[in-house]
């Protein structure tokens, strides 16, 4: 029996986050979360979401919208997820069918989706006409049992250590930083035009970041470097994103964010720590290797040209 494929609704936010938590350990998800991102979604981005129900309980979903940060027009994204006890029954296929009709119809041209390193996934995603570009990692550290590398004891003249929440009454600066580093960033379409207003909305204002846990570094009064901490309530956090100024890079500022975070988060309770690399950001990975992640998962970006196959 198929599963029927139709529209979230604000009801099925629980069951979503569940349903992600499942299929994919490594990413924070919470049913305010999931909510969030549906109801506050630009009308650039066309975001729709598509869930499979099965005998009244959702076993896929599938966040599809316009990549409407980037400077190239027609850029779109779609990962279908589904429960791992359902998986080779066709959810899957159905629901990108839902997200491609609907992508092609708002205009998108150019279609990414993730595929986890896995026999089963790679051969969906080339039966459906995608093509791998570049792989990606998740890491996870037991931060229960971590031993931590030690914050200096004193830190050089000029440099101080500050949380998210210290930026309440103006974030901007933080988001002057996120956007430099996140234009760098390896991948097939990172966001190069971040716009103020909906970062502000869809990053700062996000119900899963936590502010309190959010590391800045900072030189002289200037934001060197950041690490955007998220949190499930569960004892999981994750690294949402750690940047640096391109004037600071290779000088140790984001290794110094990401180990105060990090020991902050454990004494928060966290007991675990997940965090994603594309496997081109050897820097990133060389830091996240010092601080003790342990490769977790894989995955592979995958592109299908709408129109075509």
């Amino acid at each position: 029996m198929m599963p029927a494929i139709r529209e979230f609704r604000p009801a099925d936010a629980k069951a979503v986050a569940d349903l992600r938590r499942a299929a994919l350990p490594f990413l924070i998800s919470t049913p305010q979360g999931v909510a969030w991102q549906v109801a506050t979604a630009p009308a650039a981005q066309c975001l729709r979401l598509f869930v499979a129900e099965l005998d009244g309980r959702i076993v896929g979903a599938v966040h599809s919208g316009l990549v409407h940060e980037h400077s190239v027009p027609g850029r779109a994204a779609a990962t279908p997820v589904v429960h791992p006890d359902q998986r080779g029954r066709g959810v899957g296929g159905a629901l990108l069918t839902a997200a491609e009709k609907h992508l092609a119809a708002a205009g998108a041209t150019r279609l990414f989706a993730w595929a986890t390193d896995e026999p089963g996934a790679l051969a969906f995603a080339a039966h459906r006409g995608y093509r791998r570009t570049r792989p990606a990692s998740f890491l996870r550290l037991d931060l229960a049992g971590a031993r931590l590398p030690p914050l200096p004891g004193r830190l050089p003249p000029g440099v101080r250590l500050c949380t998210g929440a210290d930026f309440g009454a103006d974030p901007y600066p933080l988001f002057a930083v996120d956007a430099e580093a996140t234009a760098d960033v390896p991948g097939d379409a990172t966001g190069d035009a971040m716009a103020y207003e909906n970062w502000l909305l869809h990053t700062w204002e996000h119900p899963d970041n936590d502010l309190g846990l959010t590391t800045v570094v900072t030189v002289d009064g200037e934001i060197a470097a950041f690490t955007l901490a998220t949190t499930d309530g569960l004892g999981r956090y994750s690294s949402g994103m750690t940047g640096t100024r391109r004037a600071f890079r290779g000088r140790g500022p984001a290794r110094l964010a990401k180990t105060d975070s990090l020991r902050r988060a454990r004494d928060a309770g966290c007991t675990e720590a997940f965090t994603g690399n594309d496997a081109a950001n050897a820097p990133m990975l060389a830091i996240n290797h010092a601080l003790g992640y342990l490769p977790y998962a894989a995955e592979w970006r995958c592109v299908r040209e709408l129109g075509r196959g």
